[in-house]
């Protein structure tokens, strides 16, 4: 070898900055990356298509649940009348007094009728005058069912002549009555038979000075 130069590389030899370009991240997690993505990708994919058939399976069983029929309309119960509304109670004609009623006592029938609606029971019955008691047959509470009628008798009795009428024009007798709808007191004026009656009656009680 003669001369002076640079010297030749040898054959099978290169240079160390000849050596092809590495990748710098590691190799394990450049392999597996991409399978990482592509199983989150399935797990989010499942997810959603899991979430879609739920909302439209719970859609389609709440659209075809047995339904239930409406409720009929119910019928309102018919209101009971007022008992004042179908009773009325009428006059009829003077009675022998009772055997054992005490002295100054009289007595007369009424007629209570109901017309219509459910059974209506009279439950007392009294007079205005201070100075008369009454009892009644058939003693009270009764009933009286619509469509019928009921005599009652009336006994009055005379317990101070100065505290009833010389002459009775407008008597009445104050009854109270009650059905399933409502209790009532009711004045009932009898007429002008019932006050001529009253008077005659009042008259004999009392006098020969009867106090």
């Amino acid at each position: 070898m003669s001369g002076i130069g640079p010297l030749e590389p040898g054959e099978g030899t290169r240079a160390r900055d000849d050596r092809p370009p590495q990748d710098p991240r590691p190799a394990g997690r450049a392999r597996t990356a991409p399978t990482e993505r592509y199983a989150r990708y399935r797990r989010i994919t499942f997810t959603l298509f899991a979430a879609t058939v739920l909302l439209g399976g719970g859609g389609y069983l709440y659209a075809t649940r047995p339904q239930q029929p409406p409720p009929r309309p119910e019928h309102p119960r018919p209101q009971a009348p007022y008992p004042v509304q179908v009773a009325d109670v009428t006059y009829l004609d003077g009675r022998p007094t009772p055997a054992g009623a005490p002295a100054r006592s009289f007595s007369f029938a009424v007629l209570l009728s109901v017309t219509s609606g459910p059974p209506v029971t009279v439950t007392r019955v009294t007079q205005p005058y201070e100075g008369l008691s009454l009892t009644t047959e058939p003693q009270v509470p009764f009933q009286t069912k619509a469509g019928s009628a009921r005599k009652i008798t009336i006994t009055m009795h005379v317990t101070k002549c100065g505290r009833v009428p010389g002459n009775a024009s407008l008597p009445f007798l104050d009854v109270t009555l009650r059905n399933v709808g409502a209790i009532q007191e009711q004045s009932f004026i009898l007429g002008h038979r019932y006050a001529q009656h009253l008077s005659q009656a009042l008259e004999v009680a009392c006098s020969n000075g009867n106090m």
